[in-house]
């Protein structure tokens, strides 16, 4: 089958060793896995970091996030059957989706929402899960709650704030407050339905004031944590929450005493990793994705179609995701 890696880390992107097209054998199913002949994919920032910053002995395939049909599967799958369409996005200890037929255990996959196309459906997986993580389970607001109460989502015209956005518009009475600092990353914010769109190249304190909002009562901070961390800091409410998905350097979490504010990590891989009792979880809320997606209620946040999936293709992709200047999910589709 096709696939395509990486061999040596540290290469930029539009280096052509970079991402490479290989051809792999035809992997065979465990006891709980679905073997999916693959569509389409996204591309997650974990994707050029990993590229970026991970040694490999050989090769190494990336990808979190695909769409496909069930080939075949395992002794003990009951969720699917051969046939079945899927969204998902996989684990960090398997190889990654960029490949024509990929495992993936069942409890960690969704139906495919039947209203969109594999490409369209192919940008939800990843940050559906890590928005939904975030805001119900890390910060702990209850679908339907949240009245009275502020969520600042710093970042919020890229992948995981496109979702997050929406699903805090529709499932919660929270006032949502996207940051954006270009005019085209603006308006994709109010079109997911925040109530409010500030500058993040500005102070946050000074823009919040701006809207007449001053103090929040949630913050996810979705990128540049540490440029933005004594700000959030300043905007936060005593016994706020802050909740994160990025990687800063060393975080302090010390300035947060005096507020008594809270901190809150989100990794959508965790429960995978360590293979949770309720690693189930995530076929369920990509379920319920799935569902509101076909309802009309939540939208695809593909904003880009890369074409065929191939190294070249990637390559561009991953250059995309380094420059930050992405909106929404790059998707590709097909071999």
């Amino acid at each position: 089958m096709k696939a395509i890696a990486y061999t040596q880390h540290g290469l930029t992107a539009d280096d052509p060793r970079s991402l490479i097209d290989i051809d792999l054998p035809m992997p065979l199913p465990g006891p709980r896995d679905l073997l999916v002949q693959v569509h389409a994919v996204s591309v997650n920032p974990v994707d050029t970091k990993i590229r970026a910053n991970s040694p490999t002995e050989g090769w190494r395939v990336l990808g979190w996030d695909a769409v496909g049909v069930v080939h075949a599967v395992g002794d003990e799958v009951s969720l699917f059957k051969p046939g079945d369409e899927v969204f998902y996005a996989g684990a960090l200890k398997r190889p990654g989706t960029n490949s024509e037929y990929h495992l993936v255990d069942e409890r960690v996959v969704g139906r495919k929402p039947q209203t969109l196309s594999a490409a369209q459906a192919a940008a939800l997986p990843l940050t559906s899960i890590t928005a939904w993580e975030l805001l119900f389970d890390r910060l702990g607001v209850p679908e339907g709650g949240g009245e009275g109460q502020s969520l600042m989502i710093i970042g919020a015209a890229g992948g995981v704030g496109s979702i997050l956005t929406q699903l805090a518009r529709q499932l919660t009475k929270l006032t949502v407050i996207g940051t954006a600092s270009r005019p085209e990353t603006a308006d994709w914010v109010r079109q997911l339905g925040a109530h409010h769109v500030i500058d993040h190249s500005q102070p946050l304190a000074d823009e919040l004031r701006k809207a007449d909002l001053l103090l929040v009562d949630m913050v996810a901070s979705l990128t540049h944590t540490d440029t933005h961390y004594a700000e959030i800091i300043e905007a936060l409410r005593p016994q706020g929450r802050l909740a994160l998905i990025d990687d800063p350097a060393t975080l302090d979490a010390t300035p947060l005493k005096a507020k008594s504010l809270s901190l809150h990590w989100e990794l959508m891989f965790t429960r995978s990793l360590f293979e949770t009792p309720d690693m189930v979880r995530q076929h369920e809320l990509l379920d319920r994705v799935s569902a509101l997606v076909d309802q009309g209620v939540i939208k695809t946040t593909l904003s880009e179609d890369f074409g065929t999936i191939n190294a070249a293709n990637l390559r561009r992709a991953h250059a995309l995701i380094e420059s930050h200047r992405a909106r929404g999910k790059v998707v590709l589709s097909g071999f």
